[in-house]
C-alpha cells in the first residue's frame, strides 16, 4: 500500500498489480493505518485507487488457502482488518473518493460502496464475488450495499456474484459516475478542486449526520441532526460563509 500526501489530499494506492491488488490481512491493516489521523485541518479529501489494471480483485485466494485458524481467530482477524477499514471509512471526518481505475470485486467493491464519492473508468467491472468462494460480503458491504442499491438488488448481487459493468454500476448507485478511461484523472482532479473550496469540517459534520441517522428512528435522527448543526454554527466556516454572503463575495474556506 502506497501512502502519500499532496496538496491537502491523502492518496492510498494498492500496489500489488501482479495479483490485481488482491487483499491480504496486512494490506487491510496498512489501509486502516492510512485512514488514521485524517484531521480536517490539513486534509481536504482522501483518494483510494490501485495500480495496474485493477482497483482491487478482493481477497487474496492463495492467502485464504494458507490460513489455519479457529472461528474465533477468524472473527478477530476480520474485525481488526476489513472491519476496521470500513469503520474508519464511514467515520472519517473528511470525504473519501474512490478512483476506480479497473475491476473492483469482493472487498474491492466493498471499499467503493463505503466511499463518499466513486468514479469509475468505463472499463471497470464490479461484483460481490464473495459467494464464489463460499463467503459472506465483508468490509462493510452488508451495511453499505443495500443502502446504495436497495434490498433486492443487494441480495441479487451478493447471492449470485455476477459482474456488472461501470455504466450499470453507475445506474445502481454503486459509483457516482462512469467516465471514459482517459478522462478519469481529470474527473478526480475536478472533484478534489471542488472539495478543496468547501469547508472540510462542515462536510465531516454533514457526513456524520447522514451516516448516524441511517436507520435511526425519526425523533432520534432529528435530535442528532440538531446537535451536529449546533456544532456547525460554532465553526469558522459558518462565520466565513455568512460574512461572504453578506458582503457579496465568494467564501474563502480554510
Amino acid at each position: 500500500m502506497q501512502v502519500h500526501d499532496e496538496d491537502s489530499v491523502r492518496y492510498l494506492t494498492f500496489d500489488r498489480p501482479e495479483v490485481r491488488n488482491a487483499f491480504t490481512a496486512d494490506a487491510a491493516r496498512e489501509l486502516a493505518a492510512g485512514l488514521e489521523d485524517l484531521d480536517p485541518e490539513p486534509f481536504d479529501a482522501v483518494v483510494i485507487t490501485g495500480t495496474g489494471d485493477a482497483f482491487s480483485a478482493g481477497g487474496d485466494i492463495e492467502a485464504m488457502a494458507d490460513r489455519d485458524e479457529t472461528t474465533s481467530e477468524a472473527y478477530d482477524r476480520v474485525r481488526e482488518t476489513l472491519g476496521r477499514v470500513a469503520e474508519r471509512m464511514l467515520t472519517a471526518p473528511v470525504p473519501i473518493v474512490a478512483k476506480v481505475n479497473g475491476d473492483a470485486v469482493g472487498a474491492g467493491l466493498s471499499l467503493v460502496a463505503a466511499s463518499d464519492f466513486a468514479y469509475a473508468a468505463d472499463s471497470a467491472r464490479f461484483g460481490a464475488s464473495f459467494v464464489n468462494v463460499g463467503l459472506v460480503p465483508d468490509a462493510g458491504a452488508t451495511v453499505t450495499l443495500p443502502r446504495l442499491v436497495g434490498l433486492r438488488t443487494a441480495k441479487e448481487l451478493a447471492f449470485t456474484g455476477r459482474l456488472v459493468d461501470a455504466a450499470t454500476a453507475a445506474d445502481l448507485d454503486i459509483v457516482t459516475a462512469a467516465v471514459p478511461d482517459e478522462a478519469l484523472d481529470d474527473r478526480i482532479d475536478g472533484v478534489l478542486e471542488t472539495l478543496a473550496a468547501r469547508p472540510t469540517e462542515t462536510i465531516g459534520l454533514a457526513k456524520e449526520a447522514i451516516h448516524e441517522n441511517l436507520g435511526r428512528p425519526r425523533r432520534d435522527g432529528l435530535e442528532r441532526e440538531a446537535r451536529l448543526q449546533s456544532a456547525a454554527y460554532d465553526t469558522a466556516a459558518h462565520e466565513e460563509g455568512v460574512d461572504a454572503f453578506l458582503n457579496d463575495r465568494p467564501p474563502r474556506f480554510e
